[in-house]
């Protein structure tokens, strides 16, 4: 799908590669490792290499079985990724034997407990865009400042999607018994990239009608929204440009509890802190729905998988997130620009990048 933007300059030309030089990610633990216990736990910073491959090199190193061997969330293939890996201590003597100029062991600690998936607070990226002139230099730091002040619609990355871009079709085509796959693993893999795409539907919408929100004065929006006049002041009110709307799930920011919007002002003045979010939904059987005027718009959108919901297993996912900027700089005599960020767990660097540029 072409997802919406929505940051409103023109396309930025530069040279973006996700390579060991232009891409790296280091992973933030989500709490600090206790020194002990029987885990033992290993920096790892590995280069053009999935989380997968590194998993598996050490189980064929250590004979550790690779379900014993944890990670909080899997790292892109490309470039440079720093993460933390979990192993049983008695295979500590072992570890001295990977010898692979793509891993490198930075430090090591002890825990009580194995790493599990989501056991991180999110990822710092540094990335470089090369063949930057001037004016793009000048869009592109506009842009961050944008993004830092109001954040940043958080879509499933490309890479949810395959190669083809089409896993989300394979996805209900199982759900509906078009067609079968016995692989628990890879048919959960589709259906999920399914889910991921209405979420990417659903949360474009909503960003279209932020924009209409922004760009129309309010007679102009009571021809277009059903929406009573009272709501359209309301919304043309809130200083962010992502609107809440009644009856939207919110959110904590970035960790707590997800609950129902019912005081619009009050909640509006926390999403402008930075306070809690809005949540979009990933449907499946039991997952809290949003009400009110944020329910009609779910609902169109959940509208195509109603008889098949009860075979997903559903969640509510930040609709939208607030990176932190770090830093960023042009080089104007390499014709470079330096960019470096936080984001959340689960958040795609590669969104990002898109919003900047615009490709």
């Amino acid at each position: 799908m072409n997802k919406l933007y929505f940051t409103t300059h023109s396309p930025i030309k530069v040279h973006f590669s996700k390579t060991s030089k232009d891409f790296v990610v280091e992973e933030v633990p989500l709490y600090e490792f206790s020194g002990s216990g029987e885990h033992l736990i290993l920096k790892i910073r590995k280069k053009d290499m999935t989380t997968w491959k590194l998993v598996q090199k050490i189980s064929e190193i250590t004979g550790s079985k690779t379900k014993d061997i944890g990670y909080a969330g899997l790292k892109d293939k490309d470039g440079i990724t720093t993460q933390y890996i979990s192993i049983y201590k008695k295979y500590e003597d072992k570890i001295d034997l990977i010898e692979d100029n793509n891993i490198k062991i930075i430090s090591t600690t002890y825990h009580n407990n194995k790493i599990r998936i989501g056991h991180l607070k999110g990822n710092k990226f540094y990335i470089k865009f090369k063949k930057v002139s001037l004016i793009d230099a000048q869009k592109i730091e506009n842009a961050i400042k944008i993004i830092a002040k109001n954040g940043l619609p958080n879509y499933f990355g490309y890479q949810r999607f395959g190669t083809e871009g089409n896993n989300y079709q394979i996805g209900k085509e199982l759900l509906f018994g078009k067609t079968h796959i016995k692989n628990r693993k890879k048919r959960d893999f589709f259906i999920s990239a399914y889910q991921s795409h209405i979420f990417n539907l659903w949360l474009s919408k909503r960003v279209e009608i932020s924009k209409m929100c922004e760009s129309f004065n309010a007679k102009e929006l009571e021809s277009v929204f059903i929406y009573n006049a009272t709501l359209i002041k309301e919304l043309k009110k809130q200083p962010n440009f992502f609107k809440i709307l009644p009856g939207d799930i919110l959110h904590h920011y970035p960790h707590g509890k997800a609950f129902e919007c019912i005081e619009l002002d009050n909640e509006v003045e926390r999403f402008n802190k930075k306070d809690i979010t809005v949540t979009g939904i990933l449907p499946g059987n039991k997952t809290k729905r949003a009400t009110g005027e944020a329910g009609t718009i779910e609902k169109e959108f959940l509208s195509e998988c109603e008889e098949v919901i009860s075979k997903m297993n559903g969640s509510r996912r930040f609709a939208w997130i607030f990176p932190e900027i770090l830093g960023y700089k042009y080089k104007k005599e390499e014709a470079w620009y330096e960019l470096s960020f936080f984001l959340p767990k689960g958040s795609y660097a590669t969104v990002l990048v898109e919003e900047i540029l615009h490709s």
